[in-house]
């Protein structure tokens, strides 16, 4: 009896000596910076959205080379003046932590972006991938990737029919 419970107590050993670390997160400090700069995107805080990257952080949204997080902060600027609402659905976000083989921190998150062009009125929807990595708790890296395709078509007929009227126009005058 004593070498069945010294065998198991061996097996309960070697069995938890051998298992991995933790590598899929669903709470975590870089989650919630995530979600906090989320936030301040939808409230055009850029103060506080600049706050979660490190000062050399490069994004690569929808391309293979980056740029600086403040370049890409202004393209999101510029984009979003065109809309009079946008953000991204609550209730249709997923977000989780990584540790890659390597020790690195990823947060994936995945979500519904919408917005209402000032133009016209027209709603668009967009679903959204970002994967970002941390290291000393600032993104240091993050890749995006989402269909831009609606919103060029929509810039393309809001110019289109800028120009229609514009002619339009001209043409009275004439």
């Amino acid at each position: 009896m004593k070498k069945l419970i010294l065998l198991g107590l061996i097996l309960t050993l070697v069995v938890s000596c051998n298992q991995e670390p933790q590598r899929y997160f669903s709470e975590s400090p870089e989650i919630e910076s995530i979600k906090e700069r989320i936030k301040a995107y939808e409230a055009q805080d850029w103060e506080a959205w600049k706050s979660h990257f490190a000062d050399t952080a490069q994004v690569f949204h929808n391309k293979n080379t980056g740029i600086p997080y403040l370049e890409s902060m202004k393209r999101h600027q510029d984009m979003i003046s065109n809309f009079t609402s946008y953000g991204f659905s609550d209730d249709k976000t997923v977000l989780e932590m990584v540790i890659d083989k390597e020790g690195k921190k990823w947060v994936n998150y995945w979500s519904v972006w919408s917005g209402k062009l000032k133009a016209n009125g027209k709603e668009l929807v967009i679903p959204v991938h970002l994967t970002s990595q941390f290291a000393d708790g600032k993104v240091v890296k993050e890749y995006g990737y989402y269909d831009t395709a609606s919103i060029t078509a929509a810039f393309i007929e809001i110019e289109a029919g800028e120009m229609e009227s514009a002619e339009a126009v001209g043409e009275a005058l004439n």
